[in-house]
């Protein structure tokens, strides 16, 4: 079968794309998607949506995980065919065949997952596999023309600098600038605030308003950052089960809005944090230091405690010990030096097993890697946590009558859409899996619980019920050390914050005393006088 050319197919040859995008007038459709469907076997992905974008404006696609977002704005980029459905370029019918075809029209994509060779330096990343680099690569003429559309648009960024050592903020820029130096006049940006610090998040929403002034058209499309939409967006799209339930006017819409129609019920965003009177301390760090992967210290001298009934923040910038800290006191990673108390007794050498029976549950930030087993039924992910409970295992046999029924009544308890206790771990979507792991841990009714990252990647209905356990869990006597990189959700539910950079703790406050500009500051390794 012939493949056919990105032509027009009512108006003869296509223009180049200087032409195609000549004197265009901010406000003026640029882009229309009409009546897009695409179907993977019995699933509607994307329902006969209709979609358009104007040049100079940031339209915002919101919509729950599995709303069909990404299959969307895939297809426009074309990673993706549509099995129905039309896509016009300032009123011409195109086929596109690749993401070639769409970077060839201006279309630009910025993926939540990084697509940069850590080992390059950025004008090398820029101009990788650009048909202007030639056989011969003249990287001075390259770098003088990133370096204006830097000033352009307002980034700042070592161009000779390696991508290991960027960060989240500045690996963004660079692979934005990848889209705009590829030519990108309507550019579709991933969870574009996800891993950055609240500085690089304001120092990108000022760069998505530039670009709009400058007439692109910017498409951000997200799962649960209203305030962002809210601050920074002209229109708004949202998604639900594939279908388009509104599009209207940001200036139109709040945050209350905007969820109830992405989940279609009142969504809470300002959880009340329970007061409860602190117990004695369950968990004390003293001078805790731990290596990483590479053998290289990702925790240096790292001290806290936790109380009874006690939330205690871990706020920090992925990839600063976060992950190391968890591992240790879970029984996953050796400490170097320091002591880990668990109730008055040193576990800090203890297996994994034995801080399971001791009270420690935890909830690993890979939920799919570390926290489940795809390929085994929810009754085996549930017995992870319970293999050796005497009350489910008598002389080293398992009742499976009791853990199919302890499987049941927290399938119905943790509202886990699934099709049974037999379902495969790998059946579930992100946010019923995490209620899985959640259930699992939290019938236990764990002394400390050890929750990292535990609602990243979950849309706004499965972060309000997790927060909410997280709550229930404190308030029957839990001390819980919150790792989050999200630092509304670690001020929202955290009675103290620790703000860690690098390995270490820069400062310990109170939650009534926290202030987000400070912790933002000290999260990005600007110590301040803080109290414990």
């Amino acid at each position: 079968m012939q493949q056919q050319p990105p032509v027009s197919t009512d108006k003869g040859p296509l223009p180049s794309l200087e032409e195609l995008l000549a004197d265009v007038k901010p406000g003026e459709t640029v882009l229309e998607m009409r009546g897009v469907t695409k179907r993977f076997a019995d699933v509607v992905a994307n329902d006969r949506i209709d979609f358009d974008l104007r040049a100079g404006e940031i339209h915002a696609v919101l919509g729950e995980n599995g709303a069909g977002k990404t299959t969307l704005m895939n297809i426009l980029f074309r990673l993706l065919h549509p099995d129905e459905g039309e896509i016009y370029i300032r009123g011409h019918r195109v086929h596109l065949r690749s993401p070639v075809d769409a970077i060839n029209l201006g279309i630009g994509m910025v993926h939540q997952h990084r697509k940069l060779v850590a080992a390059h330096t950025v004008i090398e990343n820029i101009v990788l596999g650009h048909p202007k680099a030639g056989r011969v690569l003249n990287l001075k003429r390259a770098e003088e023309e990133v370096k204006a559309l830097s000033e352009r648009y307002g980034f700042k960024v070592d161009l000779r600098a390696r991508v290991w050592q960027l960060s989240e903020g500045e690996k963004q820029a660079v692979e934005i600038l990848k889209a705009l130096y590829r030519g990108a006049r309507i550019l579709i940006l991933d969870e574009p605030t996800t891993a950055l610090t609240p500085l690089e998040t304001e120092r990108l929403l000022e760069s998505m308003v530039n670009m709009a002034r400058q007439g692109l058209a910017v498409v951000p499309f997200i799962t649960h950052k209203l305030p962002m939409v809210l601050a920074v967006s002209d229109r708004v799209t949202v998604l639900r089960g594939g279908q388009v339930v509104a599009q209207l006017n940001t200036r139109d819409a709040d945050e209350q809005l905007l969820a109830r129609l992405m989940v279609g019920r009142e969504v809470l965003f300002d959880i009340q944090r329970p007061q409860v009177e602190p117990g004695p301390i369950v968990l004390q760090v003293e001078h805790l230091s731990a290596l990483n992967d590479k053998g290289v210290p990702a925790l240096e001298n790292v001290s806290f405690s936790i109380r009874q009934g006690e939330i205690l923040g871990i706020a920090g910038v992925s990839g600063n010990g976060q992950r190391e800290l968890a591992e240790v006191l879970a029984g996953m990673r050796p400490a170097r030096n320091g002591r880990i108390r668990f109730d008055g007794r040193d576990i800090t050498h203890a297996p994994i097993r034995e801080r399971w029976r001791l009270g420690i549950g935890y909830i690993p930030a890979e939920r799919t890697e570390v926290g489940s087993i795809g390929d085994f039924t929810l009754v085996e992910n549930v017995l992870l946590n319970f293999y050796f409970d005497d009350e489910l295992v008598k002389r080293g046999v398992l009742d499976y009558r009791r853990a199919r029924e302890l499987t049941r009544h927290l399938i119905d308890e943790y509202g886990i859409a699934a099709p049974g206790e037999d379902a495969r771990g790998r059946q579930l979507s992100g946010g019923n899996l995490q209620k899985v792991i959640l259930a699992r841990v939290l019938a236990r009714h764990p002394r400390l619980l050890l929750a990292a990252l535990p609602t990243q990647g979950l849309d706004i209905g499965a972060t309000e019920f997790v927060r909410k356990k997280i709550l229930e869990a404190k308030t029957q006597g839990s001390a819980v050390l919150l790792i989050s990189e999200d630092l509304d959700e670690v001020l929202m539910l955290s009675d103290r914050i620790a703000a860690i950079y690098e390995g270490r703790i820069m400062g310990i406050v109170p939650a009534e005393k926290a202030r987000r500009e400070q912790i933002g500051a000290m999260i990005a390794g600007i110590s301040e006088e803080a109290s414990s």
